[in-house]
């Protein structure tokens, strides 16, 4: 869908100066053809290939979104290669054949008509262009309208960059994509048992069931849900115990509801999560990500010297992350303290009463796992069955029952375990979290605010942790690798922005490599250093469009906007170079600068408008889809505004290179007399 619009690009601009050609009359179709597919045939050639080059270095974009984006480039260059070969081979010998009719039937009308019309269109494009242009090209002032005109540029390049500044477009790495699920992740306190985990659940059921939107849930206690998206990355169904719940909420289809999965989303978090309050349980409404998916899409890992260290600054950063607005579905990776009794062997008094460690562990663990005393043979089965003691559940809720219990002493007395035993109340120890061999502590979170990018979240606790001290201490900072000494307590930060870093920072190592190479290919068909520079003018030009069009639709600017300006640097070209290729034949052929300037944008302007166009009724069929929504936008707005600038601003830009080189010219040629 992406490629709809710039595959028939090459196709206009040579079927349209075959028109041209026509329209001068004089020829026939069949003596048209040849002339107009070569006046336009080195351009196009050289127009594609800008787009090829543009595109194609996306491919090599690494981590985790290269799968996701590699289709496009791959796609698109090669979809480029052939429609080029289709415009200068099929595409003439479609024009002889479907416009002979046309041909013919303006031949009979007296060709004068048909001349007279074309000439009257041009004539048209003609005054309308010499009235913009003559101020910047004639007169004394001209240079200075110029001078502003070029200024005016960089200011609006400047000014419409400076829209994501203020958050007025907001950075984000992908939209969220408008799915027919959602997941309820709840943690209970270490501790907390199946009954209470239950009990939640059944709430947050309750609650969910009230949304209209919902088609159906499923909850898991004691257990994860089945394998998801989110599962495979994040561990979800590595999850088990008394104290976790799963609960998958199933939509209606996105086509019978009027709010996106994501608004549902951000509706019932408040009131699950005050559910989850009165319970002291973490829950986290999740929903399924449109890209990789990460462990959360705000994450801090803290790593130091000491690992209990590192945990109270882990609880530090996480009561911060609560004070901050906008954050929500909070959580770490420290688990609450949960009380424990164990029960140690008094060897000196079992030893004086006769009864080994063996037979009071193996007690213990038949009162509480069972024990098989016997088996029996039904003659139904086909294999006996094991007759299995153990106290009863009731019986088991307490240490006093079980240590009531007695085992046999050395004398054959009876002896009660609490005689042989001693009970110490602790706690369980946590687990110990590691990452590339360091011990790490995770705080993770979600943005839910008005801007709706983790990423504006995480630099407002950035500057948070840079001015006040967590738990005491001054923490560094880390954005793209771990610490390398963990002698001091340090965090980094992970989940969405880094693989925003990783994502954006390979793309623009594309789109630098894209505009070198254009540029190449454009000094390899000019012969000159500096017309590449005048030709790639309008390529900043695109901010201009795509920064207010992302702002004035409300759209994120994602990695797919970002690849909408990498194709945008090659499909904007493509106009610069029709124009100063047709500047070029006209100064050739002996008109002035000021007057090639002119024609070039009389003549150039309709094919210019028509591939633009095109690209945009391409782009127009993906600009309601949820993730390409970006992509879109920018090829929208950025190729709207670049290419009514580009009639302007490049001839204009051309114009005072020509004037130079000819002053230039002109004052060696006195010099040489």
């Amino acid at each position: 869908i992406f490629s709809i619009g710039i595959l028939v690009d090459d196709a206009i601009v040579v079927v349209e100066n075959i028109h041209r050609h026509m329209a001068r009359g004089g020829k026939s179709l069949r003596e048209a053809i040849p002339p107009a597919v070569d006046e336009v045939g080195g351009p196009t050639i050289l127009a594609t290939f800008t787009v090829i080059a543009a595109l194609l270095p996306m491919a090599f974009v690494s981590g985790l979104m290269g799968p996701y984006m590699r289709p496009i480039p791959i796609n698109a260059s090669a979809g480029m290669v052939l429609s080029l070969a289709v415009a200068l081979v099929v595409t003439p010998w479609l024009s002889l054949k479907l416009l002979r009719p046309h041909a013919a039937h303006g031949d009979a009308r007296a060709g004068a008509h048909g001349e007279a019309h074309g000439e009257a269109a041009k004539g048209r494009l003609h005054r309308l262009f010499a009235k913009v242009m003559h101020p910047f090209l004639s007169g004394d002032r001209a240079p200075r309208r110029r001078r502003l005109l070029f200024a005016g540029m960089v200011a609006l390049v400047l000014l419409a960059a400076s829209l994501a500044v203020v958050q007025l477009v907001v950075l984000k790495m992908l939209p969220f994509d408008n799915k027919s699920e959602l997941q309820v992740v709840v943690d209970m306190p270490e501790g907390s048992t199946l009954e209470t985990t239950n009990a939640l659940l059944t709430e947050l059921a309750a609650s969910v069931a009230t949304v209209p939107e919902v088609q159906s849930f499923e909850g898991y206690a004691g257990t994860s849900a089945p394998i998801n998206f989110n599962g495979l990355v994040r561990q979800y169904f590595l999850r088990s115990g008394a104290n976790v719940a799963d609960l998958q909420v199933n939509l209606v289809d996105k086509h019978q509801r009027t709010r996106k999965s994501h608004d549902i989303a951000l509706a019932v978090r408040p009131a699950l999560d005050a559910i989850g309050r009165r319970y002291g349980a973490s829950v986290k409404v999740v929903e399924v990500p449109p890209g990789p998916p990460v462990l959360s899409p705000l994450v801090a890992e803290v790593y130091g010297p000491d690992y209990a260290g590192s945990r109270r600054v882990a609880l530090a950063l996480e009561r911060r992350l609560r004070a901050t607005a906008g954050l929500v579905d909070i959580d770490t990776t420290v688990e609450t303290p949960a009380p424990r009794e164990v029960l140690v062997v008094d060897r000196e008094r079992a030893t004086r009463l006769g009864v080994d460690q063996a037979t009071i562990a193996n007690t213990l663990a038949a009162a509480v796992g069972g024990y098989d005393a016997t088996f029996v043979q039904d003659g139904a089965s086909r294999y006996p069955k094991p007759v299995r003691l153990r106290v009863p559940t009731a019986d088991q809720a307490g240490l006093d029952r079980l240590l009531a219990l007695t085992v046999k002493g050395g004398q054959g007395q009876s002896v009660p375990l609490s005689e042989v035993t001693k009970t110490l109340r602790t706690t369980w120890d946590g687990a110990i979290h590691h990452k590339d061999l360091l011990p790490v502590v995770y705080v993770t979170g979600d943005e839910a605010g008005a801007l709706d990018s983790p990423l504006y979240g995480m630099f407002d606790v950035v500057g948070q942790v840079s001015d006040h001290a967590v738990a005491g201490r001054t923490l560094g900072q880390f954005f793209i690798r771990q610490p390398a000494d963990t002698a001091t307590y340090a965090i980094k930060w992970d989940g969405e922005w880094q693989i925003t870093y990783e994502t954006f920072r390979d793309m623009g190592i594309a789109y630098a490599a894209g505009l070198v190479l254009i540029y190449l290919l454009i000094v390899a068909q000019f012969r000159s250093y500096l017309v590449p520079l005048v030709i790639m003018a309008p390529i900043p030009m695109t901010v201009i469009g795509v920064m207010p069009g992302h702002a004035l639709l409300g759209a994120q600017f994602t990695a797919t906007s970002m690849i909408g300006m990498i194709a945008l640097a090659g499909i904007i070209v493509r106009n610069s170079i029709l124009l100063v290729d047709f500047i070029n034949q006209s100064v050739a052929d002996g008109r002035s600068p000021a007057d090639a300037v002119i024609e070039a944008c009389a003549v150039r302007a309709q094919p210019i408008v028509l591939t633009a166009v095109a690209a945009m009724l391409g782009a127009f069929f993906i600009l309601d889809d949820p993730i390409f929504n970006g992509l879109a936008v920018s090829l929208i707005f950025g190729i709207l505004v670049s290419t009514a600038l580009t009639l302007v601003v490049i001839p204009l830009l051309y114009y005072v290179l020509l004037s130079a080189k000819q002053a230039r010219n002109a004052s060696n040629g006195e010099r040489t007399t």
